[in-house]
């Protein structure tokens, strides 16, 4: 049967670009995977991968003015990212289309470990990021982000992305606290209006009888406050902020209590130090949460106000827009919601150790802590200072 179909497909079994000097015959689906899948699955990654290939040489570069990598690009970045859809398949032990940022996140991790060059670690990187190009534009996926950071040219090591330093972590916390508001009184209905009577009367200590409109603009909500103020302190990665539910929070222990089957990327579960503050923001937050319709059938801790769990591509617009109200300078950073996670790596690093770090951060392997193990040059030189 695979012959049969290697017949009928013959003719569109390689793409090429003919604008290209080099048109270079690129197969859409090599011999590895081939021998590996189903009939019926051959048909399925044969037809997704033409797509793929066929989206990168015509405009992945700039879909704006249809313009597409080079062949020469794309014939080496196929190889890379078949080799990462088999690992996919390898760790779901089953053929899976599409791969999703769980799945990207955790191959570079392990490739982030392993003993290939920098260089090597680099392209694997970019081709990964050509490949989410394609997700973005045929299945609505966010864009991949990365805890890992390479340079594809050799030039460097592997250095976690762009970081909040510790007055940027202030001034970010601050705008947090000054985002967010409760819903416009005159939008809800008699019922509605009510029960936000008596949440405002609540906080304010008040009879309900005695709540007024003016009431209701001196009540900010609490959502923004606790997503930015938890992922300060537990450094939760994007994932993380879309999985986390309610069952999650210890306000009683200052803890957040992560279980084994939400701990994106490891086996166990997480107890995770959080502050005195971001504890009474989340409980100022469940107690507001629970007005809200969207959150009737869902134990999810933040939804959107479309009623969907947090992404990549939300959390980092978030995060900019506080980094605009705190006048923070983000030109030429890679400010992603990584940048959160790796001030708590750095700073958890210097302040205790990397064992601290493991553990706060929910690192499977101390390799992946290592590389908060970059002590600041000026406390280096401060150090020498005291050394005499």
């Amino acid at each position: 049967m695979k012959d049969a179909l290697e017949t009928t497909m013959k003719d569109c079994s390689v793409i090429s670009n003919s604008n290209m000097a080099d048109d270079r015959h690129i197969r859409i689906v090599p011999e590895s995977p081939e021998e590996r899948l189903t009939d019926k699955q051959f048909v399925d990654y044969h037809e997704y991968r033409k797509n793929l290939l066929s989206y990168l040489l015509q405009m992945g570069k700039n879909r704006e003015q249809a313009q597409g990598y080079s062949a020469y690009t794309i014939y080496a970045d196929n190889y890379r990212m078949v080799a990462f859809d088999e690992w996919v398949w390898d760790r779901a032990d089953e053929y899976k289309i599409p791969p999703t940022q769980d799945d990207a996140s955790a191959h570079l991790q392990e490739i982030a470990l392993t003993d290939r060059s920098q260089t090597s670690k680099g392209k694997i990187q970019e081709a990964l990021r050509r490949y989410s190009k394609w997700l973005q534009h045929k299945y609505g996926q966010d864009k991949w982000e990365f805890e890992w950071s390479f340079d594809g040219s050799g030039k460097s090591s592997a250095q976690p992305q762009d970081f909040l330093s510790v007055e940027e972590r202030r001034q970010i916390r601050q705008a947090a606290l000054n985002r967010g508001s409760i819903p416009n009184r005159s939008g809800l209905s008699a019922k509605e209006r009510k029960q936000w009577d008596g949440y405002v009367a609540q906080l304010l200590e008040k009879p309900i009888e005695n709540v007024t409109e003016e009431d209701w603009d001196d009540i900010d909500g609490w959502k923004i406050t606790s997503i930015v103020w938890t992922s300060l302190d537990a450094g939760l990665r994007p994932v993380e902020v879309g999985r986390a539910r309610t069952s999650w929070v210890d306000t009683d222990n200052d803890v957040l209590r992560i279980p084994r089957q939400e701990s994106s990327k490891n086996d166990g579960n997480w107890t995770v130090s959080i502050t005195e503050r971001t504890s009474t923001a989340l409980e100022r937050w469940m107690v507001e949460r629970d007005m809200y319709d969207r959150y009737d059938d869902t134990d999810k801790l933040w939804l959107t106000y479309r009623g969907n769990p947090y992404s990549s591509q939300s959390l980092g617009r978030l995060l900019r827009r506080l980094c605009d109200d705190a006048e923070i300078d983000i030109e030429n950073r890679q400010m992603s919601w990584y940048a959160i996670r790796h001030s708590v790596g750095t700073y958890m690093t210097k302040e205790r150790d990397l064992a601290a770090t493991k553990a706060q951060l929910r690192h499977k392997s101390a390799k992946t802590t290592m590389k908060y193990d970059q002590v600041p040059v000026e406390d280096r030189q401060d150090a020498l200072d005291k050394m005499g």
